[in-house]
């Protein structure tokens, strides 16, 4: 008796592979190449990504592709993934993996997007702070971290952290030494788990938001501006300008945000929103080709 096997023979995967459109086709395989580099980057090979894959497939088919008034059993799921019976009956019994905002993140972004939103120039750029307050009305970093942690946390742990992160860096200002925070908070310079963080949510998050506008349901807002044949001073000119209009939106939802956030913070509420930019350019004559 044949039994179901999770390596499928090249046949098969090629007549599976062809009941998709061509065209989603070609756009999952294109959008895996920079994830297999970065896989490839930190030697996480094909075994390990196969078990993830599993995990996932099974864990989204129970969870979106219910029968209405059946429950889920092995064999259905097995089906619908193409997984075998055994695999899907192990991963099922498997605890549920939680994802974790890392602390520093979490209190990390509330403290810069308190920043950004309350002590800004009239240009809309976050203003240089002192440490410690040096008079009555000037606003200084370690008042700012209590607002935000509610001394649940010292201000000068949290400068120390955000120094090695890159998040935040030390300037001299009008003859005293300030805080800044950099053009990039909060996009850590180090920290793996906080940069890994914020890769899993946005690309999970925009990949999530593709797919539901291929899938014809109401659309969620997705746009883009593509050109090529540029030089590389007209893709520095386009960097610039896109750097310095998006940080400006993004501080301009970021200031109605938080006032939204404190006005339903009374309710029982749980929508999330996450608006995100992104710049790409490269050399095309370096694509590999296809």
């Amino acid at each position: 008796m044949n039994k179901l096997n999770d390596t499928q023979s090249p046949s098969r995967a090629a007549n599976q592979q062809s009941a998709a459109p061509k065209a989603l086709n070609q756009a999952v395989q294109r959008l895996l190449q920079p994830l297999v580099k970065l896989l490839l980057s930190f030697q996480i090979t094909y075994p390990v990504v196969q078990e993830w894959l599993k995990k996932a497939m099974v864990d989204v088919a129970e969870r979106d592709f219910p029968l209405p008034g059946k429950p889920q059993t092995d064999t259905r799921l097995s089906l619908l993934t193409g997984i075998h019976r055994k695999d899907i009956k192990r991963l099922r019994g498997e605890p549920q993996q939680t994802t974790h905002t890392p602390e520093v993140v979490s209190l990390g972004v509330q403290i810069a997007a308190h920043w950004m939103a309350h002590y800004c120039d009239a240009n809309g750029q976050p203003l240089a702070l002192p440490f410690k307050q040096t008079t009555d009305a000037q606003p200084n970093f370690e008042t700012l971290v209590e607002q935000v942690a509610k001394k649940d946390i010292r201000a000068r742990v949290v400068l120390d952290e955000w120094l090695r992160l890159g998040a935040a860096e030390e300037i001299e200002q009008d003859g005293e030494q300030r805080i800044q925070l950099t053009p990039n908070a909060f996009i850590p310079k180090q920290g793996v788990d906080e940069k890994a963080f914020f890769l899993g949510m946005n690309l999970a998050d925009h990949i999530a938001t593709a797919s539901n506008n291929l899938l014809e349901q109401p659309a969620k807002f997705e746009r883009c501006l593509y050109y090529d044949g540029l030089s590389e001073a007209s893709i520095e000119e386009l960097k610039q300008l896109a750097a310095e209009e998006g940080m400006a939106l993004l501080t301009r939802l970021n200031q109605r945000a938080l006032e939204l956030k404190q006005q339903d913070q009374q309710g029982n509420f749980h929508q999330r929103i996450n608006v995100g930019m992104y710049v790409f350019d490269e050399d095309e004559r370096h694509e590999p080709h296809q």
